[in-house]
């Protein structure tokens, strides 16, 4: 048997974070990693020819350069190999009548595009935008304190000191509203609105989804703030530099060991047990940041005090399932819209808040879309290690899709198993796109498509190929997220606790669950 203070269960990036921190603050820390490379969703690879390297699901890293963690060890993460690429212009927008809308960091460039198209909304978007200025603060403070915690209540009090009661409830009002509410309330243009509204279905936000309108405003108000980051050679710098700088600090990464279940001594967790049948012993902690569902439902053993915790968390719902296609490209795709796009980092092919509400109801109904809503990421634009020379890589986000098929909306594609009908689905993809960028398919060197049961199995965490292990819906966010009254990342087993996505705050790489779980673990030792 060997002994740590904390175990932590996967080496995703907020399981990274929390051991990094902890071992800063002395305590000795394994993490133990079921497959043979750490970093969960955050991986890249050659999945299509040698020399192509496509990020297998996260791109945008901009949430963990702004992190409070990436704050922390910064330098440390940069002398073990984080490079970052940032992007100037961000992200935009194509439409039916082939023009486009975009947001760069430049807000005299941003404005002058909507002022093309609206002056009333271009008076609007500097509005927000001098708003989030002064918002952006109380906002991220909020989002980067426990849930709920005496810190979140300082944010809240700090703010009402500062911006009044009205600010309050002006906030209240953005969290618990739609996007198309949200929107409306703001800009005239419907495109305006389908390029802030595109960000809520990055989520599971339809535009009349309640609670949606955050991201969005978040997502466009930060992009023409700050720009968005990507990583250099791959989104996987932050995992490298992560492992290297964990081991630095004296922990340990095990790969290529699952782990079998969580040790118990008198209801309390003791360390775990790997398929091997070895035994890592835990003086403190164990961590887990596996999906709770996964947790609950295979490592732990049932309990019938638990009884009710256990209900709770296996109806902890799944958001829609993605699909990724990745692309070697012998070039950019030549967009209608106009050869500025090429320098964005994303297109997002959802060209109106109609088409936005048909998909999301579509999978809902287990429909696959007629009309899915595309990401398309463009990385070699901004990083051209990422492909051989001349040569490109394309990263195209479907959403939102089925977990399970029960038809095809359009009628055209039969089967209901994803493995039998994902290549069909990615040529109804591809058509989509070549009609915004005709000449696009020709371009094509090779593809890999991961349907949603392929990220499943790539990443068990990834339930029906939800990249955001859980619905972000009001109901299981805040202080229902993953169930109400264990926000704060404990459980209701003695020092057993959880971080990732499925815990406040919630999916991206800012590395926010992991980070204050081993700050609220550390404390001052």
């Amino acid at each position: 048997m060997t002994a740590y203070d904390a175990v932590v269960i996967g080496a995703g990036h907020n399981g990274l974070a929390s051991a990094i921190h902890l071992a800063a603050r002395g305590w000795s820390v394994a993490v133990i990693e079921g497959k043979q490379e750490p970093g969960g969703a955050v991986k890249t690879g050659d999945f299509t020819l040698p020399g192509f390297r496509h990020d297998l699901a996260a791109m945008n890293l901009s949430m963990f350069a702004g992190s409070p963690f990436f704050a922390t060890y910064k330098d440390e993460l940069i002398a073990h190999g984080l490079g970052l690429v940032p992007a100037k212009r961000c992200f935009s927008s194509v439409f039916r009548d082939g023009t486009h809308l975009g947001v760069s960091t430049d807000l005299e460039e941003t404005v002058g595009a909507i002022e093309s198209i609206s002056s009333q909304d271009a008076a609007a978007w500097r509005e927000l935008f001098a708003e989030f200025g002064s918002d952006a603060p109380h906002i991220f403070g909020l989002l980067g304190s426990p849930m709920p915690s005496l810190a979140a209540a300082k944010v809240l009090w700090k703010a009402w000191r500062e911006k009044g009661t009205g600010w309050l409830y002006d906030t209240a009002r953005k969290l618990l509203a739609s996007p198309r509410d949200f929107l409306d309330a703001r800009f005239q243009n419907d495109k305006v609105k389908a390029m802030m509204s595109a960000w809520g279905l990055h989520l599971d936000f339809a535009p009349e989804v309640a609670g949606g309108a955050l991201f969005p405003y978040l997502e466009s108000m930060a992009n023409q703030a700050f720009g968005m980051v990507i990583g250099q050679g791959g989104a996987d710098t932050i995992i490298k530099a992560m492992t290297g700088l964990l081991q630095a600090k004296g922990g340990e990464l095990m790969l290529g060991r699952p782990v079998e279940r969580v040790e118990m001594s008198n209801g309390t967790a003791t360390g775990v047990k790997l398929a091997d049948g070895r035994v890592i012993s835990a003086r403190k902690a164990v961590i887990s940041n596996a999906h709770p569902r996964l947790l609950f439902g295979k490592l732990v053993d049932a309990d019938p005090a638990r009884e009710s915790f256990d209900r709770k968390v296996e109806r902890f719902r799944a958001g829609p399932g993605t699909m990724m296609i990745h692309l070697a490209m012998d070039g950019l795709p030549d967009w209608k819209a106009g050869e500025a796009l090429k320098g964005f980092a994303y297109v997002h092919v959802a060209p109106d808040l109609a088409m936005m509400s048909r998909v999301y109801s579509e999978a809902m109904a287990g429909l696959l879309p007629t009309e899915p809503a595309l990401v398309v990421g463009q990385p070699t634009a901004l990083d051209p290690s990422r492909a051989p020379e001349g040569k490109h890589v394309l990263w195209v986000q479907v959403r939102v899709l089925p977990a399970g098929i029960r038809g095809d909306a359009s009628g055209t594609i039969a089967g209901t198993d994803w493995d039998q009908v994902k290549e069909a689905y990615a040529d109804r993809v591809l058509d989509i796109l070549e009609d915004y960028a005709p000449g696009t398919k020709a371009k094509i060197l090779d593809r890999a498509v991961f349907s949603p049961l392929d990220l499943e199995r790539e990443n068990p965490n990834l339930i029906g190929g939800d990249n955001l292990s859980g619905s972000h819906h009001l109901d299981q966010n805040f202080l229902f997220r993953p169930v109400a009254g264990y926000s704060r990342y404990k459980t209701p087993v003695k020092s057993l606790y959880l971080c990732g996505a499925a815990t406040w705050p919630g999916a991206g790489t800012g590395a926010g669950s992991g980070f204050m779980l081993a700050k609220m673990l550390a404390g001052k030792s």
